[in-house]
C-alpha cells in the first residue's frame, strides 16, 4: 500500500490533492501557507483536510516504522517465511498488525512456555486436532522426567492451549469486534472511598453499553478510576463469548472435544478477556480524547478570536479584597505607563480615596476603556468603577482572568517587566487582552486558559499538537502586524520561528519600522523559504505599497498591478473599490488560476479586514451577586464562558458558572453543542435549578 492509497482509504480526498499536499508538506510549507496560497494545487482543500493528510501521512510512517521492527524481531528469530513477510508488510491496521506479531513477541516464562519445555507441546496438538482419543490415556506417554503424573500432563497441554487460543490472530479479530461493539462498561465504588469520592456518586452502581457512552462521561469514569473511587470494567456477556468460541475451536463432541471446550474457558478468563479489555478501555479512551480535544480546540480558537477593543489606552484592574486592587495604566501599545494599589473592598473599605485615585489616573493618562478581572472581587470591583464619577464617558470591560497567574509568573513576564512583580504582571495581561486577546494569550499555555474539558485526562502529546495547530491557525487567519508585534505572537507566523522572530525585533529596533515587505528579506537568517511562507501574513500599515497590508501575496503583486492596468487605474485605486471589482470576470485574466483570482478580488473588496468581531460589553444584573440571590425562573444576561460535549457554560454574573446541558440549548434535539453556541456568545438564560451546597446552577437557553 502506498501513502496516497492509505490516505485516501482513511479520508475523502482525492489523489491529486493528496499528491500535491504531501509534496509541499515535504518541501517544508506550512498548513495555513498551503491552504491559503496553494489553492491551485491542492484543488482548494482547507487547514483541516491539510492537517488531516499530515497526520495520516505520520500515521502511515509510524506504521511502516511498526512494521519493519516487528520484520526484524521475527527474522531474528528464525522464523520469518515470505508468506509471513508478505502479510506484515501489507497490513496496516495496527491492532491486527500486533495480533500477528502475537505469537512471536518475547515475552516472560509463561505457563505455556513452561509446559512445552517439558515436551508437551505434542500432547497439546494431538488433543487440539480432536481427532479422536482419550487425552487422559494420550497424557500417559508425557509421564516422563519433570511431569509426575498425567494431571500434570493435562494441565500443561491446557496452558499451551490455552495460548494457541489467545494468539490466534482470527480469533482476537472476532472477539475483538465483539468487544468493541457489545462491551458493557460498569462502575463501582471501591471499598471505603463513598465519602471521599462523593462527586462521582452518580457512578457507585453504573451500568451503560460502551458504544452508547458520550466522551465526556467516559473520561469522568475514568478520571474516578484513575483516582482510585472506581473500578471500571468493560465486557461483553461471558456466555455469549464462550459460545464463539466454542463455535470457532471445538470441532467434536467427543473427549477432546470436551478438553478443547474446557479450556475456552481458561482461555477467556485468565488471557484473552484481560488482554482485550485494557484494549477496548484504550480504544475508548482514544476516542474520548479526540472529542474532547476536537471541543477544546473550537473553544480555544473562539477565546483566540475573541473580538479586541484595539490600540486604546487602558486602565486595568486585577480585583481583589483583602490584598486590594492592582490598577495599571496602559498605551495604545500596551506599554505600562504606572501602577499602584487600591482598597476599595473591606477589610479596608477605602471606597472614596480609591474613587479619586482612579478619576486622577484616567485623566492624567487619558484612558479610553477600562478593564476588570472577573476573578475575585471583579463584580464588586466593576459595579464600585461604574459608580465613580469621571471627565469622560468610559466603558467598562469584564475581562476573563485564566491563565493571568500563569502567565505573570512565566519567563516571558519576567522578560517583559523584570522590575515588576506578578501582581503588575497581571494585570498589564488583563490589560492588553481587552485590546488584543490573541496577541496576549499565545503568551500562554493554552491548557491555562479554562477552555478545556477534562484536559487532564487526554494524552498531553495529542493535546499539545492540536493546541499548537489552533495557535497557528488563528494567528495566520488574523495576520500580524510587522511593526508592533511581540517575538511571541511572530514566531506563530507561518514559516517564522522564535529565532527568526527575534531577529525581526532586532532589525526593527536598529532599522526602525518596516516599510515594505521586501524588507523582511534583509532580517538575518530569513532566507527565501521563510519569506516566501510568511510574507502574505504580515502587514505593514502605511507602508510604500499598500498591498503590503493585505493578505494578498507578494508572489500576487503582479496580478494586481495587471488588473489595475487593464482598468486603467493605479492599485490603490483599486481597494475597496466595490463597483469595478465586481465587474471583473476571471476570464479576463486567465494567466491567473481561478483559487487565486478570488482570493485576490475578495481581499482587493476589503483589505487588511480583521476577521474577528467588535468589542461588546455584557451588563450584568447588578442585584445578582451570589448564587443565592438566583431564584428558579430568573431571567438573566450571561456570557459563554465554556463549551462542552454536554453543554455550555455560562457567567451571569456570581462566582459560579450555570450550565445550559444540551438539552436546554435549543428546540430541538442538539447533538453537538457547538453547532448552536459558541464562546463569549452573549446569552439571555432561564434559571431552572439552584444548588446551593453542591455549587451548581441549572440553566435554559431563552431563544427568540
Amino acid at each position: 500500500m502506498t501513502v496516497i492509497s492509505f490516505i485516501q482509504s482513511n479520508s475523502t480526498l482525492n489523489e491529486k490533492s493528496i499528491q500535491n499536499t504531501l509534496a509541499l508538506l515535504a518541501e517544508g510549507s506550512t498548513i495555513p501557507f498551503i491552504s491559503r496560497y496553494r489553492k491551485d494545487m491542492t484543488g482548494g482543500i482547507d487547514e483541516v483536510e491539510v492537517t488531516q493528510i499530515r497526520d495520516l501521512n505520520k500515521k502511515f510512517e509510524d506504521t511502516l516504522a511498526r512494521q519493519q521492527t516487528i520484520l526484524k524481531s521475527i527474522e531474528e528469530q528464525g522464523k520469518l517465511s515470505e508468506e509471513l513477510k508478505s502479510k506484515i508488510e501489507n497490513c496496516f491496521d495496527s491492532n491486527v498488525l500486533e495480533d500477528i506479531y502475537l505469537p512471536f513477541k518475547v515475552k516472560k516464562l509463561t505457563r505455556g512456555e513452561k509446559a512445552k519445555k517439558l515436551g508437551l507441546e505434542p500432547l497439546a496438538k494431538m488433543i487440539i486436532s480432536q481427532r479422536g482419543g482419550n487425552p487422559f490415556q494420550m497424557a500417559e506417554r508425557f509421564v516422563k522426567g519433570d511431569v509426575i503424573d498425567e494431571a500434570m500432563a493435562l494441565a500443561g497441554a491446557k496452558d499451551i492451549i490455552a495460548e494457541y487460543m489467545n494468539e490466534n490472530a482470527i480469533f482476537r479479530g472476532k472477539l475483538r469486534t465483539t468487544f468493541q461493539r457489545k462491551s458493557i462498561l460498569t462502575s463501582k465504588i471501591m471499598k471505603g472511598k463513598k465519602e471521599e469520592g462523593y462527586k462521582y456518586k452518580d457512578f457507585f452502581e453504573f451500568t451503560e453499553p460502551l458504544y452508547k457512552i458520550p466522551s465526556h462521561r467516559f473520561l469522568a469514569l475514568y478520571r474516578g478510576e484513575r483516582e482510585g473511587i472506581l473500578s471500571l470494567k468493560v465486557q461483553p456477556e461471558k456466555e455469549q463469548v464462550l459460545e464463539m468460541m466454542e463455535r470457532f475451536f471445538v470441532k467434536s463432541d467427543d473427549e477432546c472435544g470436551e478438553f478443547v471446550s474446557d479450556t475456552c474457558k481458561d482461555a477467556y478468563t485468565r488471557l484473552l478477556c484481560p488482554s482485550l479489555e485494557n484494549e477496548t478501555i484504550n480504544e475508548a479512551k482514544e476516542k474520548a480524547d479526540i472529542e474532547a480535544i476536537k471541543v477544546f480546540s473550537t473553544n480555544l480558537k473562539q477565546l483566540l478570536l475573541a473580538p479586541p477593543l484595539g490600540a486604546k489606552r487602558i486602565l486595568a484592574i486585577d480585583p481583589g479584597f483583602k490584598s486590594g486592587c492592582k490598577v495599571v495604566c496602559l498605551d495604545e501599545q500596551g506599554n505600562l505607563l504606572h501602577n499602584t494599589n487600591i482598597y476599595p473592598h473591606p477589610p479596608q473599605n477605602e471606597r472614596s480615596k480609591a474613587s479619586a485615585k482612579i478619576a486622577q489616573l484616567v485623566q492624567m493618562y487619558k484612558i479610553d476603556a477600562i478593564a476588570v478581572g472577573d476573578g475575585t472581587a471583579g463584580r464588586e470591583t466593576e459595579y464600585f468603577i461604574k459608580h465613580t464619577k469621571f471627565d469622560r464617558d468610559l466603558e467598562v470591560y469584564p475581562v476573563r482572568e485564566d491563565g493571568a497567574s500563569i502567565y505573570s509568573a512565566s519567563p516571558i513576564a519576567r522578560k517583559e517587566f523584570p522590575d515588576f512583580d506578578v501582581t503588575v504582571r497581571g494585570s498589564v495581561s488583563i490589560g492588553r487582552r481587552l485590546m488584543d486577546p490573541l496577541s496576549e494569550l499565545v503568551k500562554i499555555d493554552p491548557k491555562s486558559v479554562g477552555v478545556g474539558q477534562y484536559q487532564h485526562e487526554v494524552n498531553q502529546n495529542h493535546l499539545k499538537n492540536a493546541l499548537d495547530d489552533v495557535v497557528i491557525s488563528a494567528v495566520n487567519s488574523v495576520g500580524v502586524d510587522l511593526n508592533i508585534a511581540s517575538p511571541y505572537l511572530l514566531s506563530y507566523v507561518s514559516g517564522l520561528s522564535m529565532a527568526t522572530a527575534e531577529n525581526i525585533i532586532a532589525y526593527r529596533q536598529e532599522k526602525g519600522a518596516f516599510s515594505s515587505r521586501e524588507d523582511l528579506k534583509n532580517v538575518k537568517r530569513l532566507g527565501a523559504k521563510a519569506y516566501e511562507q510568511s510574507a502574505g501574513f504580515l502587514r505593514i500599515r502605511n507602508g510604500e505599497n499598500p498591498l503590503d497590508n493585505s493578505a494578498v501575496h507578494p508572489e500576487s503583486y503582479k496580478f494586481v498591478e495587471k488588473i489595475a492596468k487593464q482598468l486603467k487605474l493605479k492599485v490603490p485605486e483599486l481597494l475597496g473599490n466595490e463597483a469595478v471589482l465586481k465587474e471583473l470576470k476571471h476570464q479576463d485574466f486567465s494567466e491567473i488560476d481561478s483559487f487565486t483570482f478570488q482570493d485576490i478580488i475578495a481581499e482587493l473588496r476589503k483589505p487588511g479586514r480583521d476577521p474577528r468581531k467588535k468589542a461588546k460589553i455584557l451588563e450584568f444584573r447588578e442585584s445578582i451577586k451570589t448564587i443565592s440571590d438566583l431564584i428558579v425562573g430568573m431571567k438573566l444576561p450571561g456570557i459563554v464562558t465554556n463549551v462542552t460535549a454536554f453543554g455550555a457554560f455560562v457567567n451571569v454574573g456570581i462566582k459560579e458558572q450555570g450550565l445550559i446541558h444540551k438539552s436546554q440549548l435549543a428546540n430541538i434535539f442538539v447533538e453537538d453543542p457547538s453547532q448552536f453556541i459558541s464562546l463569549n456568545e452573549h446569552v439571555e438564560v432561564e434559571v431552572l435549578e439552584v444548588d446551593v451546597e453542591r455549587k451548581r446552577v441549572g440553566l435554559r437557553r431563552i431563544l427568540d
